[in-house]
């Protein structure tokens, strides 16, 4: 898995991130990984710490500059 080198994500982390920049839901991203929406809200907002981000729009550009999604 990539992880991101200017931050310390984890990789837990960049999955979060690589689903919501693919525009999933909090909701959908706790289904598919099988966690709690709780955690999904927790990783969000250690994602946002980390990356100084603090809305999805930013956080999408910041996952597409970095290699987590690509544009199709």
């Amino acid at each position: 898995m990539f992880l991101p080198r200017d931050n310390n994500l984890s990789k837990r982390q960049v999955e979060v991130l690589r689903l919501i920049a693919e525009g999933k839901s909090s909701k959908e991203i706790s289904r598919r990984l099988g966690i709690s929406f709780q955690t999904v809200a927790y990783h969000r907002k250690e994602v946002m710490l980390k990356t100084g981000i603090h809305n999805v729009a930013d956080l999408v550009h910041y996952a597409i500059r970095e290699g987590i999604v690509k544009l199709p």
